[in-house]
């Protein structure tokens, strides 16, 4: 079972996993660990990845890229019609102001969703950790701002679903990156907590959490996020600057041209990278940007850091944000750790140790911590892998309120608070006598990265008033799950019965009942207990809810310790079952009757903004679709480079070794043929004659009666002579045949079929020679001796005992034939001694 973990970017993505008891960071087939976050699709195939990325000035127009912040959100939102600036495909609206990318794939117009999109970068990074760990890849762990809203996590988790991949957790950056700082610490602390910030400023936006640290446990303080604050906006100042620097130096307007822009925005890129490494000016200089002329430029590391001034303003404000939220002191604080590519820029270093009075530890890998921290939190959740126990507690950045409509006016509350613990379940009373909706959206006068806040609405059907035509009461149990994702689990009908009253017992039975009574309320109310951790019990109505009714009716409590020990006591002492009935009445107060509800599962309709199971299906269906044509590319480009290398290689050699062995009429393999046959043909003729005159040897044995094949069959041996006589002459007719033919001519016969002949002939011929020679048949043993005979008589040997005349009675004198094989087996002897 693989472990993966998926670090998504803006620009590039990192995969990291799990194997040889560690951590790796794995490469794509380019041997680079980033594989950009750029998806080009061409009129036969899709170009993904570093493929996508250098493809992008030629396709400039299908080319998709920054379509991270484009994941679930309206096309009518302000950050969409921000984002168009800076893309060179085309977005359009679909139905229900959902954006689309139009583009031209297979040469047709088509327009995907920024959804499915991303899933064609996941299917590239499933791809890449498939090939490197030789099996199939589907558990995974994929990262997500930690601003994401309900809607853009429920748009990732349909992305990563096209993509045949099983989502384990949608996790944030910035805890990703705590997990993988803290679980390798060894000294944490097991009573103060040791609180370390983390800063990521990747791309297109910074995230900063504070995390606080015991042993075994890491619980994430407060987040704060600045989305439209990256390594992006650093690189537009100076594409800026040099756009105006080149209309006055070379009347050249780049912002006129797309892929001048594009390979502009490049090198100032690269440009920044070097100044965040050197102090002194860096040259820039760009080969045929427009109208096939050169440009080049200068710059200072001050300049720039004069110039994003106003960006590190931004910074300061949300690291200041995060001090809020938190409740924390710099004084609190023990370490400042940062992470991502815009944090190597010498200026966001300085802003972080000041507003923090910390030195910026760079402990982490900038780029593939958030990466490693998923492959983690994967092995974490995989049942094959054994990993050190360390909790990860994650908030939610935003409040969460539930509003609803009633008879009288209608109600709202705010079920969870902002940073409030997820995963995390609240369970939720109304009174109701029909079918009611719930509405959750995100809390007011919260600055949210969407247009809106809405979550969705969850329908609570099939309501009905109690027997008495009151309301209903009805249990709801809301989840932020461990996606950060809001969810109604479920909603049900609490219908009280009738108490049925308690029949009156001997005194004896009463005692035994009240002690299993005590055992089962005890253990029940264990058991009540352990249920309700992690989850809170609210009121959803204006009115008082009542207590009546516990979590589980058999953990309900009636009377304290002491008042059973007394009235256990006072029963033992009564003489019959009405004296125990009157001294429980006078002495002992009566215990309570239990209160039996049962409960009825209702329907939840959840109308939230995500794809249908049919609407995932068809998306799914359309991605394997497109694998197929990839892979049906990439096998007929295979074959074309194999086809072009045989045309080179054959184009070398007609004039060389192939050249007496063709014509102008024939190419290819047949010339090739006739090539490699030349050289072999001779040799094969010369086994095939090589082992008919060794045949010919041995049938010249078997005439002259050759004791080593005298044992073969005259009728076995002519089958022998007859097969060489046929061989012999299809070696004759073959060779003149193939003397009369020029080289560039097909030959008479193959090499192999020679070779075949050869072995059929041997096959035949040798099973008859090889036949083994029978062995002799054996002598009988001579009989025993005489006086053996009596030696055995004398050891009491059971046939000599049966010879043996009875007893008292003479001898008989032995008869001729007796006589006659005694002599023989005296001769016998004799003969034996000699030899």
């Amino acid at each position: 079972m693989s472990v993966v973990g998926f670090d998504v970017g803006n620009e590039s993505c990192f995969i990291a996993v799990a194997r040889g008891g560690g951590i790796e960071t794995i490469a794509n087939e380019y041997s680079d660990r980033s594989t950009p976050s750029v998806v080009s699709l061409g009129e036969t195939t899709r170009s993904i990845g570093v493929e996508g990325k250098n493809q992008m000035i030629f396709n400039l127009k299908n080319t998709v890229s920054q379509f991270k912040r484009l994941i679930g959100r309206k096309f009518s939102d302000p950050v969409v019609l921000e984002e168009k600036k800076r893309l060179s495909c085309q977005l359009v609206e679909r139905p229900e102001d959902c954006i689309g990318v139009k583009v031209r794939y297979l040469g047709n117009e088509e327009v995907f969703s920024p959804e499915q999109i991303m899933a064609m970068l996941l299917t590239k990074l499933k791809m890449t950790s498939e090939k490197e760990l030789s099996t199939k890849v589907t558990d995974c762990v994929v990262s997500v701002p930690s601003y994401y809203t309900d809607r853009q996590r429920r748009a990732m988790l349909d992305s990563v679903s096209m993509a045949g991949l099983n989502c384990l957790r949608l996790m944030n950056d910035t805890t990703a990156v705590a997990l993988a700082y803290g679980i390798y610490k060894q000294d944490l602390p097991t009573d103060k907590p040791r609180n370390v910030v983390f800063v990521d400023m990747g791309h297109s936006s910074v995230q900063v959490s504070a995390c606080a640290f015991l042993k075994g446990h890491l619980k994430v303080i407060a987040t704060a996020a600045d989305p439209n604050l990256g390594g992006r906006n650093f690189d537009e100042i100076l594409k800026d600057h040099f756009v105006e620097e080149f209309k006055k130096k070379y009347k050249l307007d780049v912002s006129t041209n797309a892929k001048a822009g594009v390979r502009l925005i490049r090198e100032c890129e690269k440009m920044k990278k070097l100044m965040s490494a050197n102090s002194q000016e860096i040259p820039l200089n760009v080969e045929c940007l427009m109208e096939d002329r050169d440009v080049s430029g200068r710059f200072k590391r001050a300049d720039f850091e004069e110039k994003i001034s106003s960006l590190l303003v931004q910074l300061e404000a949300t690291l200041k944000t995060l001090l809020e939220k938190s409740g924390l002191k710099t004084a609190d604080i023990e370490a400042v750790e940062v992470v991502g590519g815009s944090t190597r820029i010498p200026a966001i270093k300085s802003v972080i140790k000041e507003i923090f009075d910390k030195d910026v530890s760079t402990t982490l890998n900038a780029d593939e911590a958030v990466a490693r921290g998923c492959a983690l939190q994967c092995a974490m959740l995989s049942p094959t892998f054994r990993v050190r126990e360390f909790v990860v507690n994650d908030v939610s950045p935003y409040p969460v309120v539930l509003t609803w409509k009633n008879t009288d006016d209608d109600g709202e509350m705010e079920v969870f608070a902002v940073n409030h613990a997820f995963p995390f379940s609240k369970m939720l009373t109304f009174y109701r006598k029909e079918p009611f909706d719930l509405e959750a959206c995100y809390g007011k006068n919260v600055n949210l990265p969407l247009k809106d806040g809405y979550i969705g609405r969850f329908s609570i059907k099939d309501v009905v008033p109690s027997k008495e035509g009151d309301s209903s009461k009805i249990k709801v149990k809301v989840r932020l799950d461990i996606h950060g994702v809001l969810n109604v689990v479920n909603a049900s009908l609490v219908e009280k019965l009738a108490v049925a009253p308690e029949p009156e017992v001997e005194s004896m039975e009463v005692e035994g009942q009240d002690e299993k009574t005590k055992e089962a309320s005890d253990a029940a109310s264990d058991a009540a207990s352990e249920n309700s951790q992690g989850t809170d019990e609210l009121s959803g109505s204006q009115e008082k809810e009542l207590s009546e009714e516990p979590m589980d009716t058999a953990a309900e409590t009636s009377e304290s310790k002491e008042q059973k020990d007394d009235s256990n006591n006072k029963e033992g002492e009564a003489k019959n079952g009405q004296e125990s009935k009157n001294k429980k009445d006078n002495g002992a107060p009566a215990k309570k009757k239990k209160q039996q509800v049962k409960t009825v599962e209702l329907r939840v309709e959840p109308l939230v903004p995500e794809l249908t199971h049919a609407q995932l299906q068809d998306a799914v269906d359309r991605e394997c679709q497109m694998i197929v044509q990839d892979r049906l590319e990439k096998e007929k480009g295979i074959a074309k480079n194999a086809v072009e290398s045989y045309v080179y290689d054959m184009r070398t050699r007609l004039y060389g070794e192939l050249e007496k062995f063709i014509t102008e009429e024939k190419l290819g393999d047949p010339v090739e043929t006739r090539c490699s046959e030349f050289p072999k043909r001779p040799v094969a003729f010369e086994e095939l004659g090589r082992s008919l005159q060794q045949i010919k040897k041995i049938l010249e044995l078997c005439a002259q009666k050759d004791e080593k094949y005298e044992h073969i069959e005259a009728e076995e041996v002519k089958k022998v002579e007859e097969a060489v006589a046929a061989k012999d002459e299809w070696l004759n007719d073959k060779w003149n045949a193939q003397n009369k033919l020029a080289d560039h001519q097909d030959p008479a016969v193959y090499v192999s079929v020679i070779l075949s002949e050869k072995k059929l002939l041997e096959d035949t011929c040798y099973t008859i020679l090889d036949k083994p020679k029978p062995k002799p048949k054996a002598e009988p043993p001579p009989p025993p001796k005489e006086e053996e005979q009596k030696q055995d008589g004398d050891a009491g040997d059971s046939k000599n005992e049966e010879k043996m005349e009875p007893e008292g009675e003479s001898a008989e004198k032995p008869t001729e034939q007796e006589e006659q094989q005694e002599g023989e087996g005296k001769k016998l002897d004799a003969d034996m001694e000699i030899d």
